[in-house]
């Protein structure tokens, strides 16, 4: 890494870019930098379970905890290169989990407890995991899992006494095991992670990353932050630490840096005003807030300007104009948007006390990526022109392959005509004279009508500027005279009838705001839209729906 004066308060962009460089040593352990190497009195995590009560826990304690837990994994049998699955919410033993698997060389696999078994038997079953370690919530699931990969060893956190599943290992035996280790002495490019996409594109595949992931992730980690950390900041999401964005986006470059983290349990569907009350008592400074948790808060008529946040993130899908100012006027804060993938995360963002801040442009590369929008020969576009979003290699912060799918791999990259390798993200975006990018769609995500490629993230952003309009979701239809036509799914807002007035009004809020081929040509009010368990809309669920439905038409014709 580049020395800490590259992030000096009160520089401009270039002067940042200019600063920074890699400097990556030749061994490090992301368990023992988030743990051991801390000061061992600081507090490292604020724990709130499902019923309020609150545990404290220094980076001491995280360090002893997660050594004796590695000891009693490496006498489960885990070793160098195993693989081990995590189906867990944010929590101590989460956090614990992770760091004791590093530190033993083994590869961590963060799973949602939102899975079904399917999903879990996939993931676990691709990975070859040799144990899984979940809690009482997943049990019955992974359990089921368990009986079809019968190698798998499955320890639980919880007491489960009373569930009679048996052969499980208590997650506290564990914890009784020796607290002296030596760490697994890891290189930067020793596989760390094996997080898995989200499988929105095709089947899920699972992204191999190093431990150099954590470094990889600070400029970006840092400057999307506001010049992270600063005194008395606590950092907290409620993503899912089970995806990276909130593994490394919230909860590791935190404990990397001495931070606090807050992790709080909680069922059901995301609540603002709970989220709210969370921040407030405990003293939140920074959060990775997705735009549904954000558009949520807006729909339930959130003004808590003083809760006292510092910085928002919020990554995913772009937020426009109208969200900016919202949360700039009803939250008190600013919000930094940024881009970035499984497979390279944290590439583009914001930093507004660094530098100006678009509204509708996810920012600028970030110190340390080298990134350009190329056209399907790998030359870079013009200013103004759509290309794809490319992140040139190598980078620390990019996979180093997807796990038993080589071709998979390769096809991820392209070389240039300059002889550059460009990891190629699937995003499809511009560039204005500045060098702000702005996202346009993702590459199956395109509409093309009369001879127009549309982008949907313009349209939704537009859609959702309009008041009776809570959530949209833009997708092309077949038409016989231009091909395709847009179509918008629209969730409104709560108190607004469905009406072809309203509709209507709706479609003339775009023709009026966007281009006349732009507009919503097709309407349908949806009480809710379906999205991934990151909270990005799942579009290609709503074209799937639509070709069902096209097909039902024609076997009725």
């Amino acid at each position: 890494m580049a020395p800490e004066d590259w992030k000096r308060v009160g520089a401009g962009y270039q002067e940042l870019r200019r600063n920074f460089s890699w400097n990556l040593p030749l061994e490090f352990n992301m368990g023992v930098a988030c743990s051991d190497a801390q000061v061992p009195t600081k507090l490292a995590l604020v724990e709130v379970d499902q019923s309020g009560a609150v545990g404290e826990y220094t980076f001491g304690e995280i360090a002893n905890l997660s050594n004796r837990v590695a000891n009693g994994l490496a006498g489960l049998g885990i070793e160098v290169g195993d693989r081990v699955g995590i189906v867990l919410p944010q929590r101590l033993e989460t956090g614990i989990a992770h760091l004791a698997l590093w530190k033993l060389g083994a590869i961590s696999v963060p799973l949602s407890g939102l899975f079904g078994p399917d999903a879990l038997r996939y993931r676990l079953g691709d990975c070859t995991a040799k144990a899984v370690i979940t809690d009482a919530a997943s049990l019955e699931r992974v359990a089921e899992v368990g009986r079809d990969l019968s190698e798998l060893q499955i320890i639980v956190v919880d007491d489960v006494a009373d569930m009679q599943h048996g052969g499980h290992v208590p997650f506290s035996e564990l914890a009784k095991g020796s607290a002296r280790l030596e760490a697994a002495h890891t290189t930067p490019d020793t596989p760390g992670v094996l997080i898995y996409t989200s499988g929105t594109t095709g089947p899920p595949k699972g992204a191999l990353h190093g431990h150099r992931v954590l470094l990889g992730h600070l400029p970006g980690y840092d400057l999307m932050f506001d010049f992270f950390p600063q005194a008395g900041d606590r950092v907290w999401t409620p993503a899912d630490w089970a995806w990276i964005g909130g593994l490394m986006d919230a909860l590791m470059p935190a404990w990397y840096h001495g931070a606090t983290v807050v992790a709080a349990r909680r069922t059901g569907s995301f609540d603002s005003e709970w989220a709210l009350d969370l921040i407030a008592d405990h003293r939140i400074k920074v959060s990775f807030l997705p735009p549904t948790a954000l558009k949520m808060m807006r729909q339930a008529g959130i003004h808590r300007p003083d809760v006292g946040l510092r910085v928002v993130m919020s990554g995913g899908e772009s937020l426009g104009a109208e969200m900016l100012a919202w949360a700039d006027e009803h939250l008190g804060v600013k919000v930094n948007e940024i881009l970035g993938q499984t497979e390279a995360n944290l590439i583009i963002g914001c930093c507004a006390s660094a530098w100006e801040t678009k509204p509708g442009s996810m920012g600028r590369p970030y110190p340390g990526h080298d990134v350009a929008l190329i056209d399907e020969g790998g030359r870079a576009v013009a200013a103004g022109e759509v290309g794809e979003i490319a992140v040139r290699a190598p980078d620390p912060v990019m996979f180093l392959e997807y796990w038993k799918m080589p071709k998979a791999t390769v096809e991820k990259f392209m070389e240039g005509p300059d002889g550059a390798r460009w990891l190629r993200t699937g995003d499809l975006g511009r560039a204005d004279e500045g060098g702000y990018l702005y996202f346009v769609s993702r590459n199956d995500d395109v509409i093309n009508s009369a001879g127009y490629r549309i982008g949907p993230a313009e349209i939704e952003e537009c859609l959702t500027a309009h008041p009776a309009v809570a959530m949209a979701a833009v997708i092309g239809v077949p038409d016989q005279l231009r091909g395709q036509v847009v179509k918008a799914f629209v969730q409104l807002v709560d108190g607004n009838e469905a009406t072809p007035e309203l509709e209507g009004g709706i479609s003339a809020h775009v023709r009026n705001r966007l281009a006349a081929y732009e507009y919503p040509r097709h309407i349908e009010f949806v009480r809710e839209l379906p999205l991934t368990t990151t909270g990005k809309i799942r579009r290609n669920e709503l074209r799937r729906r639509e070709e069902e439905k096209l097909s039902g038409e024609a076997d009725k014709g």
